[in-house]
């Protein structure tokens, strides 16, 4: 048995939340979430979801073709642009 705090130290948790915060702690992460753009938070999903369940090497070479994938979308031309223009991006996809 771990507590929270440990789980967190060692890697198995981005960070600890108080049981009575953690519903707002959510719905700010679905919220921010929710704010990307969809198809590119899909592939960001499953690039993370393959390096569970495959080799170090396997999971980069996988991450790398769905970032590479990601050139053919319009929300990237709208992420980019938006970034250097210093503005909230208008997701298109």
């Amino acid at each position: 048995f771990m507590t929270a705090k440990e789980a967190c130290e060692r890697g198995l948790a981005s960070r600890v939340v108080a049981a009575d915060k953690l519903l707002d702690d959510a719905l700010e992460t679905a919220k921010k979430i929710a704010g990307m753009s969809k198809p590119i938070a899909m592939m960001a999903k499953e690039a993370v979801n393959m390096s569970f369940e495959t080799t170090l090497e396997t999971g980069l070479k996988y991450e790398r073709r769905v970032f590479h994938s990601t050139f053919g979308t319009k929300d990237q031309k709208e992420g980019m642009g938006a970034f250097i223009e210093k503005k909230q991006p208008q997701w298109k996809d």
